[in-house]
């Protein structure tokens, strides 16, 4: 049985990804050997793996999804810490989405359910 799962991101410089998650909110600690670090919030966990030839290679990039309980909220936070957030938009699916991209150009999209009214 399967009772969680973690994306991993590469990361050029895992000590600057880590600073960088903190600065929006996240709990973050690197592995004691380096290379390798951990993210969380609201109990998602991220994991950062180093990539140091990441910039020519921009296949090599990740994506995760939050279900969160308000997207427009989360963006403005994001955003006023320096992120570069896209704001969340209705989407035809039923969700209110919105784009996080990291320093190293992963994304995270995170969504809400719509709202009528």
């Amino acid at each position: 049985m399967v009772s969680r799962i973690a994306p991993i991101f590469p990361v050029r410089d895992v000590p600057d990804a880590l600073a960088f998650y903190r600065g929006l909110g996240f709990e973050v600690r690197e592995w004691r050997g380096g290379g390798y670090g951990f993210v969380t919030f609201d109990g998602v966990e991220i994991h950062l793996g180093a990539e140091p030839d990441l910039a020519s290679r921009p296949d090599r990039r990740s994506a995760a999804y939050l279900f969160v309980e308000d997207s427009d909220a989360l963006a403005r936070t994001w955003s006023a810490a320096g992120a570069h957030v896209r704001p969340p938009e209705d989407t035809e699916w039923g969700q209110h989405e919105g784009v996080l991209i990291d320093l190293d150009g992963n994304v995270i999209r995170f969504g809400s359910p719509m709202t009528t009214g």
